[in-house]
């Protein structure tokens, strides 16, 4: 019975992450439009100096990236390449934001990149209850 308290953690772990990334994604591309996030921090990094179709990429980029990469965590399906995917997108959000307020509030981020550095870390035999583990054992 052990067993499954570490199957059990990491499945919640990966759910729970997938969750947060999804609505993030979501809000972003459906309820504020990604148009609204690019015109949100095109001034300050154009006064930055950094080139507007870098804020554009940027933010399609997280936006579908943290959209699709829920999904795909929360279904356990293709996971490290949703990680992959994630841990670049919360590299380029913390370079964004060092850009934007070099002070800026860790709180959003943090959680997302110790549960993400978890899922990369520990042995794939613990993360049993996803689809990867029935279509590509």
């Amino acid at each position: 019975m052990d067993q499954y308290h570490i199957v059990a953690g990491i499945f919640i772990a990966r759910v729970f992450l997938g969750v947060l990334f999804f609505f993030q994604g979501y809000d972003a591309v459906f309820k504020v439009r990604i148009k609204n996030v690019i015109e949100t921090y095109k001034d300050t990094f154009e006064n930055k100096g950094i080139p507007k179709h870098f804020t554009i990429c940027a933010s399609w980029f997280n936006s579908c990236t943290a959209l699709i990469g829920g999904i795909l965590l929360i279904m356990g399906l293709f996971e490290y390449f949703a990680l992959y995917l994630l841990g670049l997108n919360l590299l380029i959000t913390c370079i964004g934001f060092s850009i934007h307020t070099p002070m800026w509030d860790t709180r959003f981020v943090f959680v997302r990149l110790v549960l993400l550095l978890l899922l990369l870390l520990v042995p794939q035999s613990w993360n049993r209850w996803s689809l990867d583990s029935i279509f590509f054992r």
